[in-house]
Formats: structure tokens, sequence, C-alpha cells
């Protein structure tokens, strides 16, 4: 397979190549899994950052100021800042870009905003893609900031080496995120703005969460981090924390990226069955008849679904 300018510009690091290949992998399913392929054997090398919490927290500001001392330590960063959907144009907001132009002409920092096209989980579709991406073009850290959704974002730890769920004072968030799975994707929680009356307090509550869990003499306890993102106020006990998550599940990285693997196969899998049975399975209009009939109840969602894979499966024969 020869590669093509896109991707020997990925692999030099040219910035102009990387933000069309991760455009190529955000609109492009051909293009965008025939640059995949080409790049694919030189990633594995950046270690993926996730930060997630709800609206407000200072995510943005928290991962520009982790950059800052990134790139102080001498790595090469890339960022995924992960955007609402423009109900205009279809494409991100670019409001966290705007807000880390602190960095845009650090040749060494690569800030890419996407959107979330629908996509549930707090992540664009095409996220993983993009990490691969920055991490072939020679990043030594990816950070992957979520849209901040609320309880529903997931998906990150399916994505990232290390989820840092982030959480202000004085707004319930020590409640909510005993919801949706939140609690369980924390690897380090961080109290922003911790010059905030009730820091303490919040600190206490996931405390208290945190000791209805039993860890084992080996297991990683997430510790908390209090931070104020606006004066740096924090960043050096965070990266410590990061740094000895990082040591902590040295050992069972393989493992955890291969975790990653079959969940990201899995779902390309799924991915390519519906489009196989849209394209060469059903009809012209057929699944929309379909749905008006489970919608009048004339039939189950089960009964319906094991029909078109019975279909799927007499066209490939």
């Amino acid at each position: 397979m020869t590669p093509d300018p896109i991707s020997q510009g990925v692999l030099a690091g040219d910035a102009r190549a990387i933000a069309r290949a991760i455009s190529l992998v955000e609109d492009d399913a051909d293009a965008g899994r025939e640059l995949i392929s080409q790049i694919y054997q030189h990633t594995g090398r950046a270690y993926l950052i996730g930060v997630t919490g709800a609206p407000g927290v200072g995510k943005s500001t928290l991962v520009d100021r982790l950059v800052t001392e990134a790139r102080r330590a001498g790595s090469t960063v890339g960022v995924l800042a992960i955007d609402p959907t423009s109900p205009f144009s279809g494409g991100a907001i670019l409001g966290d870009r705007v807000r880390m132009s602190t960095h845009s002409h650090d040749a060494d920092v690569f800030v890419r905003s996407m959107a979330t096209r629908g996509h549930l989980g707090g992540l664009a579709a095409a996220t993983s893609d993009a990490a691969l991406v920055l991490d072939a073009a020679g990043k030594n850290i990816v950070m992957i900031e979520t849209v901040g959704v609320g309880q529903d974002e997931v998906d990150i730890v399916r994505t990232a080496d290390v989820s840092i769920v982030t959480l202000v004072p004085g707004t319930g968030d020590e409640v909510q995120a005993l919801k949706a799975g939140i609690m369980e994707i924390a690897d380090i929680f961080v109290v922003n703005k911790a010059d905030r009356e009730g820091a303490d307090r919040t600190v206490a509550s996931i405390e208290a969460l945190l000791s209805l869990q039993s860890f084992g003499p080996q297991e990683w306890r997430p510790p908390i981090v209090k931070t104020e993102a606006t004066t740096g106020r924090g960043l050096p006990e965070l990266l410590d924390a990061i740094e000895r998550f990082r040591r902590h599940t040295a050992p069972a990285a393989g493992e955890r990226r291969r975790t990653r693997a079959e969940w990201r196969v899995r779902e390309l899998i799924a991915q390519r069955f519906v489009q196989h049975v849209e394209a060469t399975v059903l009809g012209p209009g057929e699944f929309d008849a379909m749905l008006d009939r489970i919608a009048r109840r004339e039939v189950d969602p089960y009964t319906a679904a094991d029909e078109i894979v019975t279909r799927a499966l007499r066209t490939g024969e």
C-alpha cells in the first residue's frame, strides 16, 4: 500500500495534513478508513487524557493549563475539544478552540474542535480515529475534553488512558456523580474552582461515596485534587496524580488497550452491518414502513430486528 500525501504529512507532523486527516475521518468513511489503515502501525505511543464533567466546571481552562504544564515539561500535545453541534452548519461551535487560543502559535500543540453530530456519550463519533491521527503525528499526549452534557459521558473511558472527572462546589455535582456511571469512570476526581465556598464539602462528599467501595491493596483508589484552573493552583498535584496513575496501570496497559480495541471493533461491526442492511437488504422506504408497523403495535421491535437479521444472512449466502 503506497502512502498518500495526507498520511505522509501526518507522519511528518504537518499541521495542515493533520487537520485534513481529521476532517477525512469525520466526513468521509472510505477515505478515512484508508487513512487509518496507512497510519495505524505508527500509533500506540501517545498517552490519552480524558477530561469530563458537566457544563461550567471549567474543563476548557483546566485543559488549557494542562497543555501549558505539559509543554513546559517538553511534551508535544494534541487536544480534541468536543463541542456541541451548530444547528446551522452541522459543525462544531468552536468555543473550546477559541478559549485555547493561547497555544495557537505553538507548533507542538494541535487543537481541534469536533462536533458531536448527535452522537451520545459526550464524544464525537470519530474521536477515536482523530486521536489515532494525533498519535501518528507524534504527539506525546492527547487530551480529550468531552462536550459536557451531564451524566451520559461514559464513552471517554473507552477512549482515554486516564479519565478525569471534574466537579465544582455548590452545584450538586457530588450528588449527580452517583448517577449513570460517572463514579465508575473516574480515575481521578478534580474539584475545580476550589476557592469557592463549599469546596471542602464537595471533597468530603466524594470521599464518602468512595468509602462505600472496597479497594484492594493493589487497586487504584481515585484521588481527589482541588484546583483553581484560572490561577494554576493545584495543577502540579493533578499532574502528579496523572503520572502516579500512569505508573500504577503500566503493567496492565496492554490489556486496557486490548479492551478498547474490542469495543471499537464491535462498534465498527455494528455500523457496517447497519450500512449493509440499508444498502442491500431493505428496499426503498421499507425501513420506514417497518417503523410505522412497530408504532402501530403490529409487530414488536425484537421480531422486526430478527426479520432483518435473517434476511441479511440470506443475502450473504
